[in-house]
């Protein structure tokens, strides 16, 4: 009596290597190494806003600070805001060019004047610095630095005295570029790197109220 063996379908054995991948394995490979490349640049990227955007803050909050307690630099000693000194006579008094002089004239030293002047450099420097805010920090010292483009007004060539303004730019000046980039700060949301930006993002009031992102 014969005895068949019934085949079960499998084979065993081994396979010899192939030399090709699959295209999805060769897609793979090229895919990791370029994630990895624009991961790598995108954190640059974020670490430089950062870095900017802290920079920009110290700028304000120096200048808060110089003016506050007259540290000899702007500001010189026994001037400054608590000796009875005015951050903004000075400056305002001292415009003579663009349309708007008489205006900051009249408003130059009033007590009202000095308080928004102190508190808007107090507020953008402390909100750039610690990456809060940035949206309505890009609103506040975007109005700050027109108020401050418009007294100076680079577009005048001479003074109402007739003495030359020294204007390098009659459009593009430093008001411009800390205006654009506080704009930049808020849209990047720079704050949440080297920053309480994604804290400050966490809090009930500002996820209610995004405009204050």
């Amino acid at each position: 009596m014969a005895v068949h063996e019934h085949s079960t379908g499998q084979r065993a054995g081994f396979r010899l290597p192939t030399r090709h991948k699959s295209a999805a394995d060769r897609t793979g490979e090229t895919a990791a190494p370029a994630d990895a490349a624009a991961g790598a640049s995108a954190s640059l990227v974020a670490r430089s806003l950062a870095a900017v955007r802290i920079a920009t803050g110290f700028i304000f909050l120096w200048a808060f600070l110089d003016k506050a307690f007259g540290w000899h630099y702007a500001t010189g000693t026994g001037k400054g805001w608590i000796d009875g000194g005015s951050p903004t006579r000075g400056f305002l008094s001292g415009v003579a060019a663009g349309p708007l002089q008489s205006f900051f004239h009249t408003i130059a030293g009033q007590g009202w004047t000095d308080w928004l002047f102190m508190l808007a450099l107090l507020g953008i420097g402390a909100a750039l610095t610690t990456g809060i805010a940035l949206r309505p920090t890009a609103v506040a010292g975007t109005a700050l630095m027109a108020m401050m483009w418009a007294a100076e007004w680079p577009p005048a060539q001479h003074l109402s005295t007739g003495a030359p303004t020294g204007s390098s730019n009659p459009l593009v000046d430093y008001h411009l570029i800390y205006a654009l980039t506080m704009i930049l700060f808020a849209l990047a949301a720079a704050g949440t790197t080297w920053g309480l930006g994604r804290n400050w993002a966490h809090l009930p009031i500002v996820r209610h109220h995004p405009w204050l992102l």
